[in-house]
């Protein structure tokens, strides 16, 4: 059930390479952390120069302007293990596949509890045991 931001700069990626991105997203998604292959739900944030901002060496990482932002909302519970297999499948994947630099890839995680997510009707499925027709 992960809900996935990317930001990038305007007119850095094409739609062929969001497309990349958002598959190389998911891979990483079921590989490492078990999600179901239909449970996709990514939006993608292209920014003007003067809405984007980064710190080009924080860390000693060397950033351009190639940089992107993946926030990853997803439910608790992934070990630090999971986490930082997740972190270097998908930097590797999309340089690799999309010839994005490693050091352009941010990622975070944000970790929810069950009743943090409506995936429509105004119900907290996560919450709800499963209705069974007779």
């Amino acid at each position: 059930m992960p809900f996935i931001r990317v930001s990038y700069l305007e007119q850095q990626y094409d739609i062929h390479q969001l497309e990349g991105i958002c598959r190389a997203i998911m891979s990483a998604l079921i590989q490492h952390f078990h999600v179901p292959e239909d449970d996709m739900f990514q939006v993608f944030h292209a920014h003007k120069a003067g809405e984007f901002f980064y710190s080009k060496d924080y860390l000693n990482i060397e950033r351009s302007d190639g940089l992107i932002y993946i926030q990853v909302t997803l439910k608790s519970g992934r070990s630090t293990e999971q986490k930082t297999s997740f972190y270097a499948m998908l930097a590797e994947g999309l340089s690799m596949t999309l010839n994005i630099r490693k050091e352009d890839i941010f990622i975070v995680l944000v970790d929810t509890e069950f009743e943090d997510w409506s995936f429509g009707n105004g119900v907290a499925q996560m919450l709800q045991p499963p209705v069974r027709e007779v």
